[in-house]
């Protein structure tokens, strides 16, 4: 084991989960098992949420895989196999693929869990091993659409383009779409930090969230009607000549377009669609031109919608036209989801990126990274398609599938169409420390590393690049992802280029990023431990990195952002007769992405140890249903039958449910497969549905879920 890996009594490091990256410490206790503690890093400032504090109990849940399985051909069942046998069979069934197919014939899906070393060395390992195009990952689901937006407005996709500090400094905070009360708490301190100075918390969402209860005003917009706001309090600045004329005249293009869109959308037909009373919308208009400085921020909620990137456009042309962009205290931002959804997509997992967050279309970039990875640029293979395009290949172009850090049998949308693609491969591998809901579908399943037994680095919201150190090693018989790719390109014959050393893959991925967007080249693990973090774009030495970007202008080519001309349409789904209820899904407090770890430490499964769907007493009531009863709902997709709670913070036409559970429960069961056009990112916040009771027993009702599930 390298120094770079090898393993301490105590180590500083961070929190396995959101994008917030917690620091903190890890330690040993008298019985040699890992302890969390606190630790005042930037970010966290020593807070911890309660998957944060519980986080260590992941290393020691005993169901923990440690030894490869293969499926037996005679009972179907996996197996327990050595590590030759699993690699050597992969790689059989790869090459039998790729010769009677062709080298797409092989698909990858990575994930937003991933080390950037991993996702580096996966990209490469995709377009130099396998030589294939198919390559995406699960930030797909996530941060798609504001990270095209972003690339669309400003040039460049850095979830937060300025450090969680600045948010204390603004005037106005606009949450849209997000709840961080639950998905990263630890950051609501900057919240009530701002609102302690004075300043003034707005909150979009349908639902009356913990982020919305702590909000000097919260909007609760019809779901799907979020642009439609934007554009209305748009038209009220423009009108009430609360915008800064001379910071669009000097930095921007294109206001013309988005004037003239707004300009159709005056107060009382905005309060017809969204809901929001007109008297609100002019107060929140006010408050946001009279305001120095204006943050707004942007989350799932407005993001996974057939209009996510319009919308993201929506709520950029607010803060352009405000003039708060470039300077302390002002500008938009993205709450990044998965722990490293940043840096996932910086270094080639995407299907059309390469090192640096460069396009694979690009043919200077393309020589660039073929001069690192010592491979003729026309070797490169094209860009490939969005996950779902991907899956919707299974079966027919595409043959096998590799799996890294995710759980598509669950996180995709229409989840009982997704394991029937998943059943019409040849092959399907999965890499995961647990049998989680795709690797009981495998034909191979890896185990391999967690958090804490191996280095590697992240990249936080803030685009603050950070380093993980292992307490200890992984127990006998697992391997690291990297270890799982070294190996796998060795058997296929690509020998020289892969490392299982995270340090080694780290100083080529800094060399393949040097002169990209995401310039990660004056970044070491050596500053990275020395300076807490260090923030990207970093060519050099300079400390720190680059904390705030546009000082100087856009990373546009003419350095000014664009407004866009982005118009209210409908969703792809809208309520009718038969399906009269809007239904939303999302994240709870106690859980984390499909559960595959929250549910294993046991106080967090005790915290919410069952799935449910939330609805307003009020419209429980005319259906005639209690907290806690057992009740269906259905969608064009499909239907599950589960708990009712009751709250009142919730629309009358909406319904939510947590996506955490998968198996006859899961929320993606009821979700389409309809995309953003411009993102391809699916509609999991906007789907329509009926509710209803279900008295039967607990017998019946497991019965028909399943039967649901099975399409039956």
């Amino acid at each position: 084991m390298s120094a770079a890996t090898e393993p301490h009594n105590s180590v500083a490091t961070h929190c396995p989960f959101c994008a917030l990256q917690c620091g903190l410490t890890l330690t040993l206790d008298e019985d040699d098992r890992p302890v969390v503690a606190a630790r005042d890093f930037p970010t966290n400032k020593g807070g911890l949420c309660r998957k944060g504090w519980t986080a260590a109990q992941l290393l020691e849940t005993p169901d923990r895989l440690t030894s490869p399985l293969l499926r037996d051909p005679e009972d179907g069942a996996l197996k327990p196999c050595s590590w030759d046998a699993a690699l050597d069979y992969t790689v059989a069934k790869l090459q039998s693929l790729r010769s009677a197919h062709g080298n797409d014939a092989i698909s990858v899906f990575g994930g937003g869990a991933l080390t950037n070393e991993k996702a580096y060395a996966l990209g490469k390992f995709t377009r130099v091993a396998l030589k294939s195009r198919y390559i995406d990952y699960n930030g797909r689901f996530c941060m798609a659409a504001g990270a095209a937006a972003s690339q669309l407005a400003f040039g460049i996709d850095r979830g937060l383009p300025f450090p969680l500090e600045d948010i204390p400094k603004a005037d106005i905070v606009l949450i849209a779409g997000a709840n961080p009360a639950a998905t990263m708490p630890p950051i609501m301190q900057y919240f009530t930090e701002q609102q302690s100075r004075g300043g003034r918390l707005i909150v979009a969402d349908p639902r009356r969230t913990a982020t919305a209860d702590t909000a000097d005003l919260h909007l609760q917009p019809v779901p799907g009607t979020d642009l439609a706001l934007f554009n209305g309090l748009l038209h009220i600045l423009i009108r009430d000549k609360l915008i800064d004329v001379d910071f669009i005249a000097q930095h921007t293009n294109d206001f013309a377009l988005a004037q003239r869109t707004a300009q159709h959308f005056w107060p009382d037909r905005v309060e017809r669609i969204t809901g929001i009373p007109e008297a609100t919308l002019e107060q929140t208009a006010q408050w946001l031109g009279a305001a120095n400085s204006v943050i707004a921020l942007s989350g799932r909620g407005i993001e996974q919608q057939t209009t996510g990137v319009d919308n993201d456009l929506g709520l950029i042309n607010l803060v352009l036209a405000l003039g708060m962009a470039g300077k302390p205290g002002c500008g938009y931002g993205c709450l990044t989801g998965q722990g490293n959804g940043q840096g996932g997509r910086e270094h080639g997992q995407k299907a059309d990126q390469l090192p640096g967050y460069r396009k694979l279309d690009d043919p200077a970039a393309r020589q660039w990274i073929a001069s690192i990875w010592n491979v003729q640029a026309d070797a490169l293979p094209p860009p490939g398609v969005s996950a779902c395009e991907m899956f919707d290949l299974f079966g027919e172009q595409i043959h096998a599938l590799l799996v890294f850090a995710s759980n598509p049998a669950v996180s995709a949308p229409n989840a009982k169409r997704m394991r029937s693609q998943l059943a019409k491969l040849d092959l399907l591998v999965v890499c995961d420390a647990f049998l989680s809901d795709t690797a009981a579908l495998a034909d191979v399943v890896l185990p391999v590393t967690q958090w804490a037994e191996e280095s590697g680095t992240t990249t936080n919201l803030e685009g603050r690049v950070l380093l993980r150190q292992p307490l200890r090693p992984p127990p006998e018989g697992v391997r690291s992802d990297l270890d799982v790719i070294a190996a796998l390109a060795s058997r296929l014959g690509c020998s020289a280029g892969f490392s299982s050393e995270p340090n080694i893959v780290f100083n080529e991925l800094r060399r393949a990023s040097a002169g990209g967007i995401a310039d990660y080249s004056g970044i070491s693990y050596a500053r990275l431990k020395a300076e807490q973090g260090v923030f990207w774009p970093c060519p050099d030495e300079a400390p720190a990195g680059a904390p705030r970007l546009f000082a100087d202008g856009f990373a546009t080519e003419d350095r000014r952002a664009n407004f866009f001309a982005v118009d209210f349409r409908d969703a792809a789904e809208t309520p009718d007769q038969d399906y009269p209820l809007f239904l939303t899904t999302g994240r709870l407090l106690s859980q984390y992405q499909t559960g595959v770890q929250t549910r294993r430490i046991a106080e967090l499964a005790e915290a919410e140890p069952q799935p449910l769907v939330e609805m307003h007493p009020q419209m429980a009531k005319t259906y005639g249903i209690a907290d806690g009863d057992r009740v269906r709902v259905t969608t064009r997709h499909g239907a599950v039958v589960l708990h009712a709670r009751l709250l009142q913070g919730i629309r009358l036409d909406t319904i939510f449910m947590p996506f955490h559970w998968g198996g006859q429960h899961s929320a993606n069961q009821l979700t389409g497969t309809a995309l953003d056009p411009k993102s391809k990112i699916p509609a999991f916040k906007l789907s329509v549905g009926r509710i209803e009771p279900w008295p039967h027993s607990e017998e019946v009702v497991a019965d028909v879920a399943t039967k649901i599930g099975k399409g039956l």
